[in-house]
């Protein structure tokens, strides 16, 4: 497991893409704690299974209460980036939406109005670079809703490649191009600003927009 910094609060580690993010038999917490040696890893925010990239644990349930505080009071940023089919028509913008969730299916939707387990979902963008038809953008999460990058471009008509729930079956043997790049955050403890950074790797479909 690769670790880009661990204190006695804080872990920050890369997720593999097939890893569960949450407490679970083979999960980071599990495997966290037998690289590290403690019994206390708590996920105070998750990614969806096939994505990869950085993740925040804390150590203490006092860490993991004021990361969590910091999440819903909107002060830990979250950055990724992701690869698109098709061409978002702004370079940069805010998407909202209302989304909800289909519990039986486990997939998430854009809900027409308001109702039951209805949430607003949140992002801003950037474009990066466009290359024959697909896009490289920058998002910012404002809001963390399940599935929410995925099903915002994807009801937009433009799916992450890679995405076999919610993008083109075309694009079935290509992992989901959605990578955790970026986090910001204080120190649960100190209050020190933190940031941490990480390029995705240099496979398909990141290597289509090397120059």
């Amino acid at each position: 497991m690769e670790l880009l910094y661990a204190d006695k609060r804080i872990a920050v580690a890369v997720k593999p893409p097939g890893v569960l993010s949450t407490d679970e038999p083979g999960g980071m917490p599990e495997l966290l704690r037998a690289q590290l040696g403690t019994p206390c890893i708590r996920t105070v925010h998750r990614l969806d299974a096939p994505v990869a990239g950085l993740m925040v644990f804390a150590r203490s349930a006092y860490a993991a209460g004021e990361l969590s505080r910091q999440i819903r009071e909107g002060e830990f940023e979250k950055t990724y980036l992701a690869v698109v089919q098709g061409m978002p028509k702004a370079d940069e913008g805010e998407l909202t939406d209302l989304l909800g969730r289909d519990k039986t299916r486990r997939m998430t939707y854009v809900a027409e109005g308001p109702g039951k387990d209805v949430r607003e979902a949140r992002l801003r963008y950037r474009v990066l670079d466009r290359r024959a038809g697909y896009a490289l953008i920058q998002v910012r999460l404002l809001t963390g809703r399940t599935h929410q990058i995925r099903v915002q471009f994807a009801s937009r008509g433009m799916p992450l490649v890679g995405d076999r729930r919610y993008g083109d079956a075309a694009e079935a043997d290509t992992p989901i191009a959605l990578w955790s790049a970026g986090v910001a955050f204080r120190h649960p403890e100190t209050g020190e600003a933190m940031a941490f950074e990480l390029a995705p790797p240099r496979t398909a479909p990141w290597t289509w927009f090397e120059t």
